[in-house]
């Protein structure tokens, strides 16, 4: 239907791009026939993720199934299998794609203007009373003579990934992610308000049974943040006063914090230059009699080498508990992370490849012992009402954390699968444009979920401007080893890769819906 010309040029905010594609770039697409055919898929993935909006004129819609559906029968189809194709691909992009309306005959001003391209005579006429920004996506130049834009899907990348950054890149995009879960978000909230159980609700339960079948463990206690994971965790271990955990320099403050705040001394122990995780080969020669765990923190989303610490824990006696808040739903040889050791803790820190809206976390464990000590220990120390055999602290999982991560986690082996695709992209994107780039890297046998996709550079400060002035945004994790901050500050062991990394590392965008041509645009900026 027609609109009325009071109406025109009133469907989208002017501040947006707004591309109108032709049969034929997208016939090319949906065939993925010719050179460059890749930008607009690309193009098409962007308006996809609602970062543009993009367009097409009605009647285009059957002059494109016609072509695609004689391009497969061309290729030794038959007619109903070309059929099906051809529909089910149109119907794909037609998901996201918005459709300019029908308009009025007129052959003469075709025949004058496009010498009876009619198509584009409609899509000129359509473009100009709807659209207040458009840009058509097309080989056919003749559009610049109607006072349009008319690009080539290949030049569009540049232009459009500018306007992406100034806009809408995010360092985690909390809120794609949010309008992926959001149905069953809302739904779960819902029935909480309803049965009002907010603490130790029927929702925690679950999510408990759940967390620990996806890890591969019998015991899963949800606490309320990944920082009291750790602290609960050591005090089911008995650390106290005067004992000594080995951890690693290279991480953020909580693990070092929390031994502390128990009165034992963390024993900073240095990296693998190439992981960034704790050495394993530098751990023995820091254990002492004092030595009462090891806590070994699975960085930036890559699980330390366990076989090599638990030998070594094994032949001493020593518990080992991971710090897995950024290596969540990783893989260590196969089995997950938060599964390997004595005991293992995570974050549900909104950013967390699995982030609640707010703080949480959890314990993870096979031992049934220590299982009912941290299930008391989150509850000031009770074992049944009013009865407290030890000293715990406040410590449980709010049932609307819960309720959401309960939501989040039904998306979460999809995410993990793009998060894995999206760091391998980086990494040839980086090795084919910026050799003077480090990647992360990977070891055989190992899967990163990428809490954070960290690169080393000489020209860190440099870099991070460079940035800033196209709004991408970057971050340092982390800049200070914890053996210099003023709360730990302590005599260590060598420390020599965490103190030269701290000042070489950054993080680029990282989450399970940043699209390719943002991660092009990204290394070209690099670059």
């Amino acid at each position: 239907m027609q609109l009325e010309s009071n109406n025109k040029k009133m469907y989208l905010n002017k501040s947006h791009l707004q591309f109108v594609f032709d049969k034929n770039v997208l016939a090319d697409a949906l065939l993925s026939r010719g050179n460059d055919y890749q930008y607009t898929v690309n193009l098409l993935q962007s308006v996809k993720q609602q970062y543009v909006e993009g367009w097409v004129a009605s009647h285009t819609v059957s002059i494109l199934y016609y072509l695609v559906k004689q391009a497969l029968q061309a290729d030794d189809y038959n007619k109903e299998e070309s059929q099906q194709i051809a529909s089910k691909r149109i119907k794909e992009i037609m998901s996201f794609l918005k459709v300019l309306p029908q308009c009025g005959h007129d052959l003469i001003t075709a025949f004058d203007e496009f010498e009876l391209d009619y198509e584009n005579y409609l899509i000129t006429k359509l473009v100009k009373d709807y659209l207040p920004n458009p840009i058509i996506i097309s080989q056919n130049k003749k559009f610049e003579g109607q006072g349009l834009t008319v690009k080539h899907p290949s030049d569009m990348t540049d232009k459009l990934l500018i306007s992406l950054n100034q806009c809408d890149t995010h360092f985690v995009d909390l809120k794609q992610q949010q309008r992926q879960a959001f149905p069953n978000i809302e739904k779960n909230i819902k029935n909480v308000l309803v049965n009002c159980n907010f603490i130790q609700g029927n929702e925690v339960k679950q999510l408990e049974k759940k967390l620990a079948q996806f890890v591969g463990v019998k015991h899963c206690i949800g606490v309320s943040s990944g920082t009291d994971a750790l602290l609960i965790a050591m005090m089911a271990l008995g650390i106290q006063s005067g004992d000594e955990v080995i951890t690693t320099p290279f991480t953020f403050i909580a693990t070092g914090e929390m031994i502390a705040l128990l009165g034992a001394k963390p024993i900073f122990v240095d990296i693998d230059p190439n992981t960034y995780n704790i050495d394993p080969n530098k751990i023995e020669q820091a254990i002492t009699h004092k030595t009462k765990a090891i806590l070994p923190v699975s960085l930036y989303g890559q699980c330390v080498d366990f076989d090599s610490i638990n030998l070594i824990a094994k032949k001493y006696q020593i518990p080992v508990i991971e710090d897995g808040a950024q290596s969540f739903g990783a893989t260590y040889k196969g089995k997950k992370s938060c599964s390997l050791t004595t005991i293992a803790c995570t974050s549900f820190f909104p950013s967390k490849p699995l982030g609640g809206y707010g703080d949480g976390g959890a314990c993870f464990t096979d031992n049934d012992e220590l299982a009912t000590l941290m299930r008391e220990i989150r509850v000031h120390g009770q074992n049944k009402r009013y009865h407290h055999p030890r000293i715990g602290i406040n410590g449980r999982l709010d049932t609307l954390q819960a309720a959401i991560l309960l939501a989040k986690l039904d998306i979460f082996p999809k995410e993990i699968e793009k998060r894995k695709i999206i760091g391998d992209t980086y990494t040839q994107l980086l090795t084919k444009h910026c050799p003077h780039i480090i990647p992360p890297y990977i070891k055989n046998g190992y899967t990163s979920v990428y809490a954070q996709y960290t690169i080393k550079v000489d020209n860190r400060d440099k870099l991070i401007e460079t940035l800033k002035k196209v709004h991408i945004p970057s971050a340092v994790h982390y800049p200070v080893p914890l053996n210099q901050q003023p709360a730990l500050k302590t005599d260590a062991f060598d420390l020599l890769n965490a103190q030269e990394l701290s000042s070489k590392v950054m993080s680029l965008p990282m989450h399970p819906y940043l699209t390719e041509v943002e991660q092009q645009y990204i290394v070209n900026m690099l670059k």
